[in-house]
């Protein structure tokens, strides 16, 4: 909220009213958390509902499905946070490059290259800490590398 009114502070036209345009916009920051929250919960609904429907899908594919997943996001925590922070905006919460650029008040490039820088150096956590393969099902799987604390594939 005070980073949002920082920067539109020189837009204030009357500053006698301050406190209500600070309230105004936490208010408004509110609306929005909860919009996204709602939208993402109605999303990861809707996958989950795709997938009980799939008669093929195995109770052991789901499993597989959830921890390739949770050794994406434990591997992501290894990510600076600037590049974290974009990364997640971008890919989980499925944010527009200007959406992110307002919010972290950089500009649009500059979260094309942290996107961008984020994404291959996660690939090269990845690439380092598991090993990936098709089975014979094929469906992409992980073995964790060594260190089985640090991917929990």
């Amino acid at each position: 909220t005070f980073t949002r009114a920082q920067t539109g502070l020189k837009d204030l036209k009357d500053p006698s009213k301050l406190s209500a345009w600070i309230f105004r916009i936490a208010h408004n920051l509110c609306q929005d958390h909860f919009r996204d929250r709602k939208r993402r919960l109605d999303k990861e609904q809707e996958v989950e509902e795709r997938a009980v429907r799939q008669e093929k899908a195995s109770a052991q594919d789901i499993l597989e499905s959830h921890q390739m997943g949770k050794c994406v996001r434990d591997m992501t925590e290894l990510l600076p946070q600037s590049e974290r922070t974009v990364l997640i905006l971008f890919d989980v919460i499925e944010l527009t490059n200007a959406e992110i650029s307002e919010i972290l008040g950089i500009t649009v490039q500059n979260v094309k290259v942290r996107l961008h820088r984020a994404r291959k150096r996660l690939k090269k956590i990845l690439e380092k800490n598991c090993d990936f393969e098709v089975d014979s099902r094929n469906i992409l799987t992980c073995e964790p590398k060594m260190d089985r604390s640090k991917c929990a594939c």
